[in-house]
């Protein structure tokens, strides 16, 4: 590709303004069919609609009883008895039956006292229209049962059945074609290899594109080959109302598709002013919209989010409201870029009366921040930042009362946090220890699980406890000891054996953060082998879990890290201990009888969860469960 066909000047076009200049572009010529009734669970109505029958649509016994006349029973009492005859004063009746001519109530069954055979007791006057359920009661033929516009439900198509409608004029669902690109996207994972992707966005537009009620037209991805991608997109115009393309949309060598829509029709907007998604293409080819989405799964899920679902909306004639915001503290400062509307995933716990919302990690790439998140959160353009303690309005990905009953745990990272996630409601954020006891200072969390050396006494936690939280009751409760140790490559081919081995020419370290147990155990040894970390290559890159730590090693990033040997193991990788640790959790003490403590510590001192961190390698669980009293 030419210089001057790359590219390279995507504009900065603010969100709001976009969706303006491309929805009044389109001009939106809505389609509807006509159906079957039993088939519109969870369609749009194209008209109202209205009863052509009423219901009930005679009158009907609203009781199990007796059918009487109403005038017939008036003098009844407990003192004054009536009997009434079957036939002449009365006929049985069951809910539902008609009325017949001559009578005008129902009495209940139970109300009744049967005599001899044909004979029945009354010991409380009827009126007229008692437990009848008359013409229309329901609904009056004429009237009507839905509005346009509306989602039709299960509950709707009773209504619709009992109003005699047979058939509904419905918004068509759009035909929506998703094409992904890239020569190194697959689409399945018995061709993975360096340098191959595995195709996910697709089939993430896929659901979306069906959840929101249109119809999804996945293609298979498509290489970066001009002629290729001019081909596909041209056909996917041709088979749908909108189409997606995927990647290809920023200012690579190889990124092909703003050209293309331009050849075939017009750009309309490329590059909004959002992060992540920023790239964005939004097109018009044969009066159709095209959209190209860029390649990070949260970019363009996030776009997707923005243009293509209020456009599935607009075509499908559903409204789209403005979603409810919750209000919360920022527990973390954000910094953001004064260009873009930021959109940054967060954590929301519900932690002493009140919503705390904690950033979590921010790559455009990171899918994962998407799945592990509770909401998002707006960071507004031509604005630097937020400050922690800030009141912010968050737009919820889960339900608000899941985020309630779940418990908050910042603090330092281990494999057994996800064990304890998936046996009761939990919510980890991984900080390092120091950032737990900061985090519950704040009260920002229910839990932090902590495990701080203390380089005087050589024990854990209690001491940084009493320094933190002076005058404050607070309680420990035990977790497991856990071995921590160098992580390396299979064999050691650098033959580490301690920490003297880190200076050596051949060896690049990799970190945890500043605060974490781990680097703190790091700073300790150093400083009593008398060794500096300047010497020590790679001593400032850092990682946030252990996990991390040891995909660097396995991927070469790094010859070792300081990490537990249940993470070396999990990646295959070897493992030179260095030291034992109690890794335990801290709470205040008046939280020790909160429903959702008292879970917790049944959960870890569970059969199930011992077992389960048995089968790991580097843990003991003797005494898990206990709780110290620290004033």
């Amino acid at each position: 590709m030419k210089k001057e066909d790359r590219n390279i000047y995507i504009k900065n076009t603010p969100i709001e303004e976009a969706q303006e200049i491309f929805f009044n572009r389109l001009g939106f010529k809505n389609k509807h069919e006509k159906i079957d009734v039993l088939d519109t669970i969870g369609r749009i109505t194209f008209n109202a609609i209205y009863a052509k029958n009423s219901s009930p649509h005679y009158n009907a016994a609203a009781m199990d009883g007796i059918l009487v006349k109403a005038e017939s029973t008036y003098e009844a009492s407990e003192v004054n008895p009536i009997i009434l005859k079957e036939g002449k004063g009365f006929i049985y009746i069951n809910t539902g039956n008609l009325i017949q001519d001559g009578f005008d109530a129902v009495i209940m069954i139970e109300d009744v006292i049967e005599l001899e055979e044909g004979k029945v007791k009354i010991l409380k006057a009827a009126y007229p229209w008692q437990h009848i359920r008359p013409i229309g009661e329901d609904i009056v033929a004429t009237e009507m049962i839905l509005p346009s516009k509306h989602k039709i439900r299960p509950i709707d198509l009773s209504a619709l059945l009992s109003g005699g409608i047979e058939e509904i004029e419905v918004y068509k669902k759009p035909q929506i074609g998703i094409i992904p690109t890239g020569s190194e996207i697959i689409e399945n994972n018995r061709d993975l290899k360096p340098g191959k992707i595995i195709d996910s966005n697709s089939r993430v537009f896929q659901g979306l594109i069906e959840e929101y009620g249109a119809i999804a037209n996945r293609y298979s991805p498509v290489a970066d080959q001009y002629n290729l991608l001019k081909n596909a997109i041209s056909k996917g115009i041709e088979n749908n109302d909108i189409l997606i393309i995927n990647a290809g949309s920023s200012a690579g060598t190889k990124d092909y598709t703003a050209k293309i829509i331009k050849e075939l029709g017009e750009v309309i907007v490329h590059g909004i002013a959002i992060k992540p998604g920023k790239p964005t293409i939004l097109g018009i080819i044969n009066e159709k919209p095209v959209i190209g989405l860029p390649g990070y799964p949260v970019s363009s899920y996030l776009a997707f989010e923005s243009f293509v679902k209020p456009l599935i909306y607009r075509y499908t004639g559903q409204i789209l409201y403005n979603e409810d915001l919750l209000s919360a503290t920022l527990s973390k400062r954000i910094v953001s870029s004064v260009k873009n509307k930021e959109l940054v995933r967060v954590n929301v716990g519900y932690v002493n009366d009140k919503y705390i919302a904690t950033p979590i990690s921010s790559g455009a790439g990171v899918t994962m921040s998407l799945v592990k998140a509770d909401g998002i959160l707006e960071v507004p353009q031509n604005s630097e930042g937020l400050e922690a303690g800030s009141k912010v309005n968050i737009k919820l990905l889960k339900p608000l009362n899941k985020i309630k009953n779940t418990m908050v745990s910042i603090g330092s990272h281990d494999l057994i946090m996800d064990i304890i996630g998936d046996l009761m409601p939990l919510s980890s954020g991984h900080v390092g220890s120091m950032g737990g006891i900061m985090a519950m200072l704040r009260g920002e969390c229910h839990i932090a699980p902590i495990h701080l050396l203390d380089p005087i006494s050589g024990k854990y936690n209690i001491s940084y406890i009493k320094k933190y939280f002076r005058g404050n009751k607070m309680a420990l409760i035990k977790g497991v000891k856990r071995y921590q140790g160098f992580i390396i490559k299979k064999g050691n081919p650098q033959n580490i054996k301690s920490f003297e081995d880190l200076v050596n020419e051949d060896v690049i370290y990799i970190n945890r953060q500043r605060g974490a147990g781990t680097r703190v155990l790091l700073d300790y040894e150093l400083n009593n082998r008398k060794i500096k970390s300047s010497d020590i290559k790679g001593y400032e890159r850092e990682m946030s879990t252990h996990m991390s730590v040891a995909m660097a090693v396995k991927s070469g990033l790094a010859t070792t890290g300081l990490g537990i040997m249940s993470a070396a193991k999990a990646m295959d990788l070897d493992f030179i201990k260095v030291a034992e640790e109690e890794y335990d959790f801290l709470i205040p003490y008046d939280n020790l009888s909160d429903r959702k403590t008292q879970l917790f510590i049944e959960t870890i001192k569970s059969q199930e969860f011992i077992n389960r961190v048995n089968s790991l390698d580097g843990y003991k669980t003797e005494g898990i469960g206990q709780v110290i009293t620290i004033l």
